[in-house]
Formats: C-alpha cells, sequence, structure tokens
C-alpha cells in the first residue's frame, strides 16, 4: 500500500490567537506568527520580554533553567522565564526587574536599595534574578531566617560570590519591613 504524502501547499497554517500579558502592571496584546513583532508558538517568556517587549533587565545565562538569572514574578510566584513559552502565560500578569521600582515616583523597591547599601553584587548580571527571587520569598515570608533566605536563593548562581552580601541584603530589607 502506498503513502501519499501531502504537498506542501496543502499543509494548513494553525491559526493562533492573540494572548493578552500584563507586564509591569502594563496590558500586551500580542499576535502569535511568525510576522515582524509577533511572537513565535517555540518563544519562551525571557526571549519575548527582551526581544518583542523591550524589557532587558531579565537576563538569559544558561538558556536552560539552571541560573536563576531570568527569574520574574508571574502571579506572585518566583519563575524561570527561559523554561515558559510566552504562549503559555495568556492572562498571566508579569513583574520584571524593571517593575520592581515604585512606578509613580520612580523610587527603588527597599530590597533595591538593600541590594546598593550592602553592595549585594559585582557584575551585576545575576542581580535581576536574585533581587525577584528574593523579593517573593519576602511577599511570602517578610522575617525570614538566614537559612530561609539561603534556600530561597539556591537556585539563583554568582559566579562573582557575592551571595554573602546577598543575604545580608535581604536580612536587612526583612528588617526595614521591606
Amino acid at each position: 500500500m502506498a503513502i501519499k504524502k501531502a504537498s506542501p501547499s496543502a499543509k494548513k497554517k494553525i491559526a493562533y490567537q492573540p494572548i493578552s500579558l500584563t507586564v509591569n502592571g502594563q496590558v500586551n496584546e500580542l499576535d502569535i506568527g511568525s510576522r515582524p513583532g509577533e511572537v513565535e508558538p517555540h518563544h519562551t517568556l525571557s526571549f519575548t520580554l527582551r526581544e518583542t517587549l523591550g524589557l532587558t533587565g531579565t537576563k538569559i545565562s544558561c538558556d536552560n533553567g539552571a541560573c536563576g538569572a531570568c527569574t520574574v514574578i508571574m502571579d506572585g510566584k518566583a519563575v524561570l522565564s527561559c523554561k515558559i513559552l510566552t504562549i503559555e502565560c495568556d492572562g498571566k500578569s508579569v513583574t520584571t526587574i524593571e517593575g520592581l521600582k515604585d512606578q509613580k515616583t520612580g523610587e527603588l523597591d527597599p530590597l533595591q536599595q538593600a541590594f546598593i547599601d550592602h553592595t549585594a553584587f559585582q557584575c551585576g548580571f545575576c542581580t535581576p534574578g536574585m533581587l525577584m527571587t528574593a523579593k517573593v520569598l519576602l511577599n511570602e515570608n517578610p522575617q525570614p531566617t538566614e537559612d530561609e533566605v539561603k534556600e530561597a536563593l539556591s537556585g539563583n548562581f554568582c559566579r562573582c560570590i557575592s551571595h554573602y552580601q546577598v543575604i545580608r541584603a535581604v536580612l536587612s530589607a526583612a528588617e526595614k519591613g521591606a
């Protein structure tokens, strides 16, 4: 029995509905497709944040979910944006490092200020992911112990070894009620 192959012109194009994604309080209607300005079905959230929305504070390092550099807050939870497809984010609310500061006054979040005060960064590449992870920790547990901070940040890697200052910064922000 011969198997018939569909001709390239006979292949059906999949029609995608646009998705709605709220990023840093701003609603974004994103068309799915392969034309300029559209989000392709295989794009990760980290790619879309950086390349489509221009929010380059979210870093892509390992692009495999192992380093934590791409951490953002989605619906109140810390997530690795390199491991989530943008099309899975329809109706979700995302906060990136750009959205951590006070949107009205422009003042830094107290946690960001604590990182500055305690020099909790060196090259700064991992800092956005660390801040977003720490923010979720403090939202869920306003008075964490040092061990709880270490556990929460265990998925965030810093090649510059600034973890000691990061832990002090998070604990300091917690003491101040950040």
